[in-house]
């Protein structure tokens, strides 16, 4: 047992962090290579002041006619990515390992708070689930990989709920939690989860489009 999990929080660990960031780096360059390639005039008309404002705009919730439109949807969006992004940042037992690690730490979050946030991405995922197959505009546009994604985001927050409240096999738990982690940071670069990057080059794209070429907004 304690060899599986030094090997998963050990070997496995750095192959998902260089997966992860060498994947990134590898995705924006080849993005920057086939822009450069196929439609070159897009770096003509880039705007730093308007990517910044589309940016900002659409990242205020109930901004935009689009979440306005969708206020459901709006809110579950902003709740969901909120969780997933700030609470395995800040969760106290993920503060330990870093500094047992690396020697540094940072405020973490009451375990109350973050047992809530946990909750709400596990309950964003089944959300975006039912979605997929109950919307005929989101299911003509969804296989199977769609599927496998929502799972690969909500077992780390599944498992690890269970390993931190000790629900049963907490050893098992912990190093199934690990391996789940570990596989969502090394898909996010191959797969549609790269959208966390490329969502605001988007954004910037149309932005730049919409208010220096067009002078109109874009939301």
């Amino acid at each position: 047992m304690h060899a599986i999990y030094s090997f998963v929080a050990g070997p496995l660990a750095w192959a998902a962090f260089v997966l992860f960031f060498g994947g990134i780096i590898f995705r924006l360059v080849q993005l920057l290579a086939l822009a450069n390639k196929t439609e070159k005039f897009i770096f003509t008309y880039m705007s730093l002041k308007y990517s910044l404002r589309s940016i900002g705009h659409w990242m205020v919730p109930f901004a935009t006619t689009n979440w306005r439109m969708r206020p459901v949807l709006t809110v579950v969006t902003f709740g969901f990515h909120l969780c997933l992004l700030f609470m395995p940042l800040f969760l106290l037992s993920h503060m330990v390992l870093w500094d047992e690690s690396w020697n540094f730490s940072w405020w973490t979050l009451p375990d109350a708070v973050a047992d809530v946030m946990t909750m709400l991405v596990i309950a964003g995922c089944f959300y975006f689930l039912i979605r997929r197959v109950s919307q005929p505009e989101v299911k003509f546009v969804t296989d199977w990989s769609d599927y496998l994604l929502l799972a690969i985001v909500a077992a780390p927050f599944v498992t690890g709920f269970i390993a931190y409240h000790q629900l049963f096999a907490i050893e098992w738990m912990t190093i199934v939690h690990m391996l789940c982690g570990e596989i969502m940071l090394a898909a996010i670069p191959f797969t549609r989860l790269v959208h966390m990057v490329f969502s605001p080059l988007t954004r910037a794209y149309m932005g730049s489009e919409f208010g220096k070429v067009r002078h109109a907004r874009d939301w």
